[in-house]
């Protein structure tokens, strides 16, 4: 239910002495009267979970699919991106830490209703919405009424998260969605304990949920730190996981990092480290691995995976489908896993 003050949310549960324990993370940020949880826009008002930045946009953006990044999910396509504030991790290397690290809610300049989103995307001749910038999780009830009118409308959505969700709540939001990227940070818990303040095993169990129990079509991303988890011991195990968890063809990208927030001090990841990690995600028997942030000599291309011919040939954000037909290979005609026009 939306009041004047956002939208009062049922994930949440009553705590003795009139506070709210917050359900939707596993962080379960219990608020007092008037506190926030620590992704700052879910504020316990009158006794009730209200999500504060609901209708309300940090901006809105027309995108390549590409940018998402989503390389089988409709290629080429225009998606029209928008996020809010706040985040419920609080990674120290955040590359949008101006919105998601956001405490000032004057950031939420775009009054912007489902119905409304919905409409300048088909206005604007976007494919899809994509709920982004930061993680959507926690602006769960704006995103589903807008993926729900974006539905009415003929408009994909797409979830662009880190994947920090309890189950219940998961189950509601990846129903409405049609495509995710989840961001898998690392694979240790020290790393996640390290840097984002959170722990791995909800994330890996969110990821084996969509990948396994729902029809969203999935994509991993994973940024490579110098020195935080861009060895071969970090990647081999991370690599091991997605194949032995969704298959070989489920697509992997590793972006290489560049300094940011608080980590401005970490160099920038080598073309050396970014070309290993490729190595590393084929040998384990990824057959779609993708290079970002780097300039490779085909670290972008779809690639048949029977007979090595090019399908869709990129460069930055162009994107030429070259060799596809109906999903399926023109050479061979064998079948390319995706969502293709």
């Amino acid at each position: 239910m939306v009041n004047e003050s956002g939208y009062i949310t049922t994930f949440a549960s009553p705590i003795e002495g009139g506070k709210i324990r917050c359900d939707l993370c596993p962080r379960y940020c219990v608020l007092g009267e008037g506190q926030r949880g620590l992704c700052f826009v879910r504020k316990n008002m009158d006794g009730k979970l209200v999500l504060t930045t609901y209708g309300r946009s940090s901006g809105i953006a027309i995108d390549p699919i590409e940018k998402k990044p989503l390389y089988h999910y409709y290629p080429g396509s225009s998606v029209l991106s928008f996020g809010t504030a706040g985040c419920n991790l609080t990674c120290k290397f955040c590359q949008n830490w101006d919105m998601s690290k956001s405490r000032q809610m004057d950031i939420l300049q775009v009054s912007a209703s489902p119905e409304q989103i919905a409409q300048s995307a088909v206005k604007n001749g976007c494919k899809s919405v994509a709920f982004t910038y930061n993680d959507p999780i926690i602006f769960l009830e704006y995103a589903i009424d807008t993926a729900i009118a974006c539905h009415e409308l003929g408009i994909k959505t797409v979830a662009v998260t880190a994947g920090y969700i309890n189950p219940e709540p998961a189950k509601e939001f990846f129903k409405h969605m049609d495509a995710v990227n989840v961001d898998l940070k690392g694979f240790t818990n020290g790393f996640y304990q390290e840097l984002c303040s959170s722990n791995i095993q909800p994330v890996l169990d969110t990821l084996a949920y969509i990948g396994n129990e729902t029809d969203c079509w999935l994509e991993i991303t994973n940024l490579l730190i110098p020195g935080y988890n861009d060895s071969t011991t970090e990647v081999t195990p991370l690599c091991d996981w997605v194949v032995n968890t969704f298959g070989e063809t489920v697509p992997i990208h590793f972006s290489a990092f560049h300094p940011a927030y608080k980590m401005m001090d970490v160099p920038r990841t080598t073309y050396e480290t970014m070309m290993n990690a490729e190595r590393i995600a084929k040998s384990t028997g990824l057959k779609h691995v993708y290079l970002g942030n780097v300039r490779t000599p085909s670290g972008q291309n779809t690639k048949c995976v029977n007979c090595g011919k090019v399908l869709v040939l990129r460069e930055g954000y162009g994107t030429q489908i070259i060799g596809l037909e109906n999903g399926q290979c023109v050479e061979c005609s064998t079948r390319c896993n995706g969502i293709w026009d």
